[in-house]
Parts: C-alpha cells; structure tokens; sequence
C-alpha cells in the first residue's frame, strides 16, 4: 500500500510552489509547470521521495535512532507537535535556541533545570518562600517549558531532523549538518535542494501540506518502532484520520487532469530519485 497517494497530495495543496519571482533555480528539477505565475511542483517525484525519506526514517527509528521534529511556523506548529507526540518523538515548534544541538550539554542542563523547578512545584518546594521568589521560579519554569518543553526527554542529539520550511528553520539546519546529522525536509521552490539530504518536494506555507507530510514522517516513525519492538502490525485504534485531509475540495480542471495523467503513468512504474 502506497505511503501517500497523489489525490491526497493534490487535496493537500502539496503541489504549489512559490510565485515564479521567489524561487531557486536548484529546485527546476523538482517544478512540473507555472500556472498564474506559480510554480507546480512534479507530485510524481514528490511520491518518489517521500517513499525514499519514508524508508530512511522508518530504519533509522528502527535501529534505535530518534527524529526530531522542527517546524516553528504558525502554519506548522501542531502538527509538529501533535505528530511528533504521537510517536514519541522530540521537537521543537516554537523559538529555535542557537546551540540547541551543536551545545547540547548546556541545553541539557537547562533540562535539568526544567525538571528541577517542576519537581519543586509538585512537592511543595515553593512553600516558605516569598511571593516574589515565587512568582520568579515560575515564570523560569513556564519560559524553559515554552523552549524546552518538547525536547524535554531529548538525553543526546537526535540521529535526523524532519524540517518544515528550512529558510526559516536555517539555524537548525546549519546546525544539524555542521554535526553529520541527516535532513528530511520539504523542498519549496524557494529552498536549497543541497542543504537537505532527504527532500520531499512540496509546499511547506500551507497548514494541510504539512499537516500530511508530518505526518507521513511520524507514520515512518512508528513504523520504526513497531519493527524496534519486533512488532508487525499496528496496535488497535492506531490508524487515525489524516489531519486537513477530511474535508476534501473539488479538484480544480487542470488538477484533476494531473491526477488522471498520474493514474494512466501507475502502471508504467516510475524511476527513483537521485540520491542528492
């Protein structure tokens, strides 16, 4: 069974770029067409890549390795969250710290930090203080929680990233490849196909094309683990709806022609994708 298939990526909007003035000539390769001054992403290719980064992040968590999941967007935010949280992942959706993962051991003591203050407030440690020690201990603990918070079990550096939308998440992709960490991310037009080792082709502005390719990496994820735990099938009650895949919108003309010309090319097969 297909990881994806193309009407969900088209229901999706995975298949919009940038507008033909905001773009990288790295990512030609990648654009099927323009259409009113907006690049079309080739969704053929998109399904070959995720299938490859599918792959690489299901054996990477699989062979006791863990994804963090960064996307620090408003349009990405929650599924970020919720995703990586369902898999037992880490992430981070909010600010991206410097150091974060090139001065791990300082952002793991601030953990310790975190964990700290909490343990202090659920066992009475705030009691005999001032109001004012009070009010500066929590607001310590809320700010490490906000930064921290998803990242919080993290105790090393996480053997890949999953990045939505590496311009913004630039820092944390610099990061990841100053230490030989692997990078599964969506590529827009706009983005540097060379600062990523496993692309996925898409659109990384909109709130359902996110949604879906997160959750297609947290799907490896548990994959992963399931094969980790010598497990072949999937706990009971684990398949769930695809988040902004449900209210499904009529394919405009020229989609629905995408979607036919990709269903007379299923049978013919289709070449993976170059190893970037």
């Amino acid at each position: 069974m297909a990881v994806v298939t193309m009407k969900q990526l088209l229901d999706s909007g995975v298949h919009f770029g940038h507008q033909t003035r905001r773009w990288n000539p790295k990512m030609k390769r990648y654009i099927l067409t323009e259409r009113n001054g907006i690049y079309i992403i080739d969704l053929q290719q998109t399904l070959s890549y995720i299938d490859r980064a599918y792959e690489f992040v299901k054996e990477t968590v699989a062979h006791g390795g863990s994804v963090l999941f960064v996307g620090t967007k408003k349009q990405a935010q929650e599924a970020i969250a919720e995703q990586a949280l369902r898999v037992g992942m880490p992430f981070v959706n909010q600010r991206w710290l410097g150091g974060m993962l090139t001065n791990f051991q300082t952002v793991h003591k601030r953990l310790q930090r975190l964990k700290e203050l909490e343990s202090m407030e659920q066992t009475g440690g705030f009691q005999g203080r001032t109001k004012k020690e009070i009010l500066m201990l929590t607001r310590e603990k809320d700010k490490l929680e906000k930064t921290l918070g998803g990242i919080r079990d993290m105790q090393k550096v996480p053997s890949a990233v999953w990045v939505v939308d590496t311009k913004k998440e630039h820092i944390a992709v610099g990061e990841a490849r100053k230490l030989g960490i692997p990078v599964v991310a969506i590529l827009d037009t706009n983005c540097d196909p060379d600062e990523v080792d496993y692309p996925i082709p898409g659109n990384d502005d909109a709130i359902r094309s996110a949604a879906l390719l997160t959750r297609v990496v947290a799907d490896a994820a548990a994959d992963g683990l399931m094969s980790r735990a010598g497990r072949t099938a999937a706990p009971e009650g684990e398949e769930k709806p695809e988040p902004g895949v449900a209210a499904e919108e009529p394919l405009a003309e020229w989609e629905q022609e995408l979607l036919a010309g990709a269903t007379a090319e299923g049978g013919q097969g289709s070449e993976s994708p170059a190893q970037s």
